[in-house]
């Protein structure tokens, strides 16, 4: 097989590649193979057909045709990999030439054009030190996890004065467009503050009492009308406040384990620790990360961002071609970094030379799918059926190759005392000796066939209990 690469971007390459008739005739064969099981031609039995019939009868291009869709894409895989190239999306194929008969000499040649991860050389982990600033507990870090105790055990009382922002506003809402009322509420319990409903309405109810109403202009967040402009009345039906329990050994016993303050303060003060240190371990990695990139030319591939960017703005609710510029520019630079990061950790996980398991991959998805609520086995079914296997395989080697990474750097404090982030990072693991892509693909079959078994011995069952 002959391969030529142009670049065409600094992300995007165009291949060429020319395919030896040594090298496809195994996908005619198979080809063959199909389509003899498909067709009844006399005297023959299905899938007992010579190839040499099925080329007559059928037709060679009917075979070669069969024989490019299933050859084309592991052809062009095994191209990338004989280059050394890491696509970063589907590629754009276009098949040149094909050769007409069994007999012809023309050679199966097609272009691939992808984009893909940009050279960069990743610095040597091994003895790096990295600073990360230690937080510290403070007071007011215990003071406003009782305070959020407190509130859970508040009660909301009636008071006779005007509301105020912390308050909780009983009201009714009518909404007009040119005189006519298009939407309306009614008891609605609102907190004043907390800018969850229409613009304005919280200045629109500050300082109103019970019994009292106004109108103001606001833009309609849902229904029919939404994103017009109305004229919204809100009346005010009753004003409560927020009132919390005294912070005392009786709160302590009624809020947990605890018989005294002291205790319960103790046990909140360990909490906020505890949260400090996954903060620290959060910062340790963002600081890494931040310090392989460092001096690195590392451009992104241009489609890639663009799809990601316009995803990234549906899933606020935002059209992408109404999309503010400040919005566009938001969401581009945060997806530049997600690449980024995502390039530099994959290259990493190859540097460390980290290996995917199955036990992994499926370990992955099923805490993910419990995140959700899901039931593990449908929701891996689901992955390998959109076609997704493959992205969490790629998830895990990143974070595994984080993870070995981080155990080989020095984390220190800027007093200069070493970081204990072994809590975090876990315990290193052996060597394995396949490669990782090896072990990725092997991963990715393997919770395939896993989840295939499972699916066959569900339906046997159902078709026994029939």
């Amino acid at each position: 097989m002959k391969i030529s690469v142009r670049n065409l971007e600094p992300t995007k390459v165009r291949l060429t590649v020319t395919v030896d008739p040594d090298e496809l005739d195994p996908y005619l064969d198979q080809a063959r193979k199909e389509i003899g099981k498909q067709v009844n031609i006399p005297g023959f039995r299905k899938g007992h057909v010579p190839g040499p019939i099925v080329d007559q009868r059928i037709g060679f291009s009917t075979v070669a045709g069969e024989a490019i869709n299933n050859g084309v894409p592991e052809l062009y895989s095994k191209a990338l990999e004989n280059k050394k190239l890491h696509a970063m999306a589907q590629p754009q194929i276009d098949v040149k030439e094909v050769p007409q008969s069994a007999s012809d000499s023309t050679k199966l040649k097609f272009t691939a054009e992808v984009e893909i991860r940009p050279k960069f050389d990743l610095p040597d982990v091994q003895g790096m030190e990295i600073e990360v600033a230690r937080p510290e507990v403070t007071d007011e870090d215990v003071n406003k996890r009782l305070d959020n105790l407190r509130q859970r055990f508040g009660t909301l009382v009636s008071v006779d004065r005007p509301a105020k922002k912390g308050d909780y506003a009983n009201i009714d809402l009518d909404a007009e467009i040119d005189g006519e009322s298009v939407d309306s509420q009614q008891g609605v319990s609102y907190e004043l503050g907390s800018n969850t409903m229409l613009d304005g309405l919280d200045e629109a109810l500050d300082g109103l009492s019970a019994g009292e109403e106004t109108t103001f202009e606001g833009t309609l967040e849902a229904g029919d009308h939404q994103g017009e402009k109305a004229q919204i009345k809100v009346k005010v039906n009753s004003v409560k406040a927020e009132e919390l329990p005294d912070l005392d050994d009786d709160f302590a016993k009624e809020a947990s384990e605890f018989d005294t303050l002291d205790e319960l303060k103790e046990d909140v003060r360990k909490q906020c620790q505890a949260d400090v240190e996954g903060r620290q371990a959060t910062d340790a990695r963002d600081a890494f990360i931040a310090k392989l990139q460092e001096g690195l030319d590392m451009p992104v591939p241009k489609g890639v961002a663009q799809s990601m960017v316009e995803d990234q703005l549906r899933n606020t609710g935002k059209d992408p071609k109404d999309a503010s510029d400040e919005e566009k520019k938001t969401a581009e630079e945060s997806v530049e970094k997600e690449l980024r990061d995502q390039m530099t950790l994959d290259a990493l996980a190859e540097k460390m030379a980290v290996t995917v398991s199955q036990v992994d991959v499926t370990n992955f998805l099923a805490s993910i799918a419990q995140q959700y609520g899901m039931d593990p086995s449908r929701f891996i079914n689901s992955i390998i059926q959109n076609g997704q296997l493959g992205s969490a395989v790629q998830e895990v080697g990143r974070s595994k190759g984080m993870l070995a990474g981080m155990r080989a750097v020095t984390f220190k404090d800027p007093a200069g005392e070493v970081i204990d982030l072994s809590r975090f990072l876990g315990e290193e693991e052996p060597q394995e000796e396949e490669s990782e892509s090896v072990q990725a693909a092997s991963a990715a079959a393997a919770v395939a066939d896993q989840l295939s078994d499972q699916d066959e011995s569900d339906g046997q069952e159902e078709s026994d209990q029939a």
